[in-house]
């Protein structure tokens, strides 16, 4: 979703004055609220994964009333292009994907090499087809948090970031533990920043409250947000912060798009294809024949791709975004 607010931006360069609707799940609205390009986001009422042909065709239909002129499809399955068909928008764009001919009538061949990153492969689908992309071509993700929400969002926690700066720690990654920086070199970071007169807010969901504890355990100075927050609020109480720095993670591009200096830590993943976008990032990661993997767990049972990026690299690349 973040990197679909490049999309949005070339849309509304291309076409000023358009009116842009998006269908997404309900997660993702605290996001598209802070987005100043959208005009609405509908709910997708679809778990992951979930076929529902007819509630898909049924919501196509009540979309119809709207009549859209175009709509664009950024996932490549057969069933995420049921709903703009239902709904009969006279241009229906995306890949090529599942045999998705009949569905949509604007269907684009997707040369990888042409458009290796993620980014890319949206923003292209803004252009007629056949047009050349470049990087240059797609303007980076800018989330805007409102004072207000960002006061409420202080109070109702207890903050105070003015009384001294914010280091923001994402020590989590639902991906799985392969994403994950070592909880023992997050909290070497957190203790030198604190020792230098910061404090330290660790951000993540309930899901990573296990992880969050490791930290503390080493580092209890830490102010403890994980689970305790909604993404709206994550996303509020982020704009405060001084720097950041994240594994792989949505917090990690919510981060960047907030133009806060982050400190981006790749180990599995390859920040070639979604790196974070935001002009105050430095990507640290290990030149390993055996990465990228992209699996959930290390196979090689080592985890050398985030074991060798070591604290005092991570605090260098703070000083230098300073």
């Amino acid at each position: 979703m973040m990197m679909a607010q490049s999309l949005f931006k070339v849309l509304l360069q291309q076409h000023p004055g358009v009116n842009i609707d998006v269908l997404a799940p309900d997660w993702t609205f605290a996001l598209l609220a802070r987005m100043p390009e959208v005009r609405e986001a509908i709910s997708a009422p679809f778990a992951h994964g979930q076929f529902a042909f007819k509630e898909r065709i049924r919501l196509g239909k009540v979309l119809q009333k709207k009549r859209y002129d175009q709509a664009i499809v950024l996932p490549n399955s057969w069933k995420s292009a049921l709903v703009p068909w239902a709904a009969n928008i006279p241009q229906r764009t995306g890949w090529l994907g599942e045999f998705r001919y009949g569905l949509l009538n604007d269907a684009r061949k997707l040369d990888k090499e042409k458009c290796p990153l993620m980014v890319q492969r949206m923003v292209a689908l803004a252009y007629p087809k056949g047009a050349k992309i470049l990087p240059a071509m797609c303007p980076n993700p800018e989330l805007i948090a409102a004072d207000k929400n960002v006061e409420m969002a202080l109070a109702k926690l207890k903050l105070e970031p003015q009384s001294r700066p914010v280091l923001a720690l994402s020590p989590g990654a639902e991906f799985g533990p392969s994403k994950k920086w070592p909880t023992d070199y997050f909290a070497k970071v957190a203790l030198e920043k604190i020792h230098a007169g910061w404090q330290v807010w660790l951000f993540g969901s309930k899901k990573d409250e296990t992880v969050a504890k490791e930290v503390l355990a080493k580092a209890p100075e830490c102010i403890n947000l994980v689970g305790k927050t909604n993404l709206e609020e994550a996303v509020d109480l982020l704009s405060v912060a001084a720097q950041v720095v994240s594994n792989d993670s949505g917090l990690m591009h919510i981060a960047a798009s907030l133009g806060k200096p982050t400190v981006a830590i790749y180990g599995s993943t390859d920040p070639g294809f979604t790196p974070p976008l935001g002009k105050k990032v430095t990507v640290l990661e290990k030149e390993l024949e055996c990465r990228p993997c992209f699996k959930r767990e290390c196979p090689l049972e080592h985890h050398h791709c985030m074991q060798y990026i070591k604290p005092d690299e991570v605090l260098r690349a703070l000083d230098q975004l300073s």
